[in-house]
Formats: structure tokens, C-alpha cells, sequence
């Protein structure tokens, strides 16, 4: 895969990250490929050109997650999800993605340490937390990776408050249409030879030492959160 780049937007940041996916610069634009462009607006991947909703790029000041975040304390769902404490909590974003959720939590105050196993999706998330100034003291308060989950938390043997998990799960067949975004992620998934559905994540991470668990997984096209809990 190729990252096209206009000669002029050339940093020291997109050849840091053409090392990292160890994917070429190109200076002419792709036409029939899947590729990753970076320019005025930081780096988008590219699934269709000329369909808007085929391109994903990470913006944390912009729309539905823009909103989002600024409306923190209104995520009820999340906040019964973790339960009532005035202290700072510790967790464990194991399937961080787009850092959606991942930035309500450090809206609402707490620490979280987020990983993410695409090298594709990871770049395109740090780019956005390099271009953002807007959230320099949330973002001290996270650690992202690049990892799988399941080796991270084991090999460091994370001791957090909350494991969350919100894992793509396969379309019901009332609700097979994918959003735009989640359409470019499965693809991204695929081309890096990931698996888009990770239906056993949960009782993977049941198997280690851990103090609770949200899950949070579609139900009759709405997003229910299941909470299991044990003591370590």
C-alpha cells in the first residue's frame, strides 16, 4: 500500500509513519487501490475516492465525537457502566478503535491505557492526537498502543479498575448494513489480515485476573452494556 502525499505537505511526521507501516510515499495520486493520503487535514485513508463515505479520517473536534465529548457527563449509559466513584479509575480499552469511547473516559476523568491492533487504524488515530490541541490534558492522562490486547495485558500484567470491550460483532440479518466508517474498518481489517468479529474476546480476557468487565455489544440494533464483575 501506498500513502500519497502532495509534495508540499511532506513532514518529518508522514515519513515517521511511512516507516512505521513500512508503506511508500507516493507523490501521484492512486486511482483503482486502496491507499492512505495525507495532506492539509492530517492522514485519511482511502477506500473509494469518489465516495465520500468510503474515506475515514480521525478528527476528535468534529462532528458526532466532537459532540460527544464535549458532552461527557451526559453518557449515561457509560457512567452506570462504570459505576458511581468520585475517584479516578484505571482502564483497560482493549479494543480501542477510533478512541471514541476511549475519550468520553478521559472527558469523565479517569486514566485509560487503549489498544489498538491495526497498524492502519493506530496511525490514522495518532495522527489525529498529534494534529489536536485541543485535548493536551486529556490526552496526558492516556496511553495508546499499537499491541494485541489479550499479550499486552497479560505480559504487563495490568492491574486496571474496568477491562472495557466493544468488539465488532457480525450484522444481524435485520441490521446488515454497515455504517460508512465501520464498512472502511472491516476493510482495513482485512488487508492487514485481521479478523473485523472478535466474538471470544470476553471469555479470552475471563481467563486472567481482572476486577471488572463491561461489554458492550449490539441488541436488536441498539448498544446494550453487560457488566461482569469478580474480585481479583
Amino acid at each position: 500500500m501506498e500513502i500519497f502525499v502532495e509534495r508540499s505537505f511532506l513532514d518529518k511526521n508522514i515519513q515517521s509513519i511511512s516507516e512505521n507501516l513500512n508503506f511508500n510515499i507516493s507523490f501521484k495520486k492512486p486511482s483503482n487501490t486502496s491507499f492512505l493520503q495525507y495532506g492539509l487535514n492530517g492522514l485519511s485513508f482511502v477506500k473509494d475516492l469518489n465516495n465520500s463515505q468510503q474515506i475515514l479520517h480521525v478528527d476528535f473536534s468534529k462532528g458526532s465525537l466532537g459532540w460527544r465529548i464535549k458532552r461527557a457527563q451526559h453518557e449515561i449509559n457509560i457512567k452506570k457502566a462504570l459505576g458511581k466513584s468520585k475517584d479516578q479509575m484505571l482502564i483497560f480499552d482493549a479494543t480501542a478503535g477510533l478512541l471514541s469511547d476511549t475519550m468520553i473516559f478521559l472527558s469523565l476523568g479517569h486514566k485509560v491505557i487503549a489498544l489498538e491492533q491495526s497498524k492502519i487504524i493506530y496511525s490514522l488515530v495518532q495522527d489525529a492526537i498529534f494534529r489536536c490541541t485541543n485535548y493536551d490534558e486529556l490526552f496526558k492522562n492516556l496511553e495508546f498502543h499499537n499491541a494485541d490486547s489479550i499479550d499486552f495485558y497479560r505480559q504487563k500484567k495490568i492491574k486496571s479498575d474496568v477491562i472495557y470491550l466493544d468488539p465488532m460483532y457480525p450484522d444481524s440479518k435485520k441490521n446488515a448494513k454497515r455504517s460508512g466508517a465501520m464498512e472502511v474498518i472491516k476493510s482495513i481489517l482485512e488487508i492487514e489480515n485481521f479478523s473485523a468479529e472478535a466474538e471470544n474476546i470476553l471469555d479470552e480476557f475471563r481467563l486472567l485476573n481482572y476486577q471488572k468487565i463491561i461489554l458492550k455489544r449490539p441488541l436488536k440494533s441498539k448498544k446494550i452494556i453487560v457488566i461482569l464483575i469478580i474480585k481479583y
